[in-house]
């Protein structure tokens, strides 16, 4: 049987990890409204992954007999000062998605679900390379500031990104 508590925290997270989407998506609206078409590629395949990953907790529920509650998602912010600015809330926000996988893992060891520690140990892994990933993107945007050919070219090394 599913443990409550855990079932609860993880449908929480489904929510979090649907905002993410949201949240990627709006910023790819942004890039693209602003001429930045590799970030707004990047962006987008960003928003497409965290919805697998919601999707993940979303049949990981299912498979261990929970009931997935979905819970209302907040509207993203639309507006953002620069590509520089974006990518500093990715970078933030990543560390607070890091923070709640490692709250869903403690719970699952408090829980003796060694199940859902397998499981979560995934997403574990997975935050490293997201939040690794958002820094990079971070340190080469305050090289080459806000503007001029250089973020231009910035933006086409994000267009590189491919999903996986």
């Amino acid at each position: 049987m599913f443990n409550k508590t855990l079932e609860a925290a993880m449908n929480d997270q489904i929510k979090h990890e649907l905002y993410s989407a949201y949240f990627y998506l709006s910023m790819s609206a942004y890039a693209e409204s602003h001429n930045m078409p590799g970030a707004a590629k990047w962006l987008a395949l960003q928003a497409q992954e965290e919805q697998e990953h919601a999707l993940k907790f979303y049949a990981y529920v299912h498979d261990r007999g929970g009931q997935v509650t979905l819970q209302a998602i907040p509207q993203p912010p639309a507006e953002f000062t620069s590509l520089l600015d974006v990518f500093e809330q990715v970078k933030e926000h990543e560390a607070k998605v890091t923070a709640l996988i490692n709250r869903l893992y403690e719970i699952a060891v408090k829980e003796n679900d060694y199940p859902s520690q397998v499981m979560l140990q995934w997403f574990v892994t997975e935050q490293v390379e997201e939040e690794k990933s958002a820094a990079e993107v971070v340190d080469a945007l305050r090289m080459v500031g806000t503007q001029g050919s250089a973020l231009f070219m910035v933006d086409r090394w994000l267009g590189d990104r491919q999903g996986h």
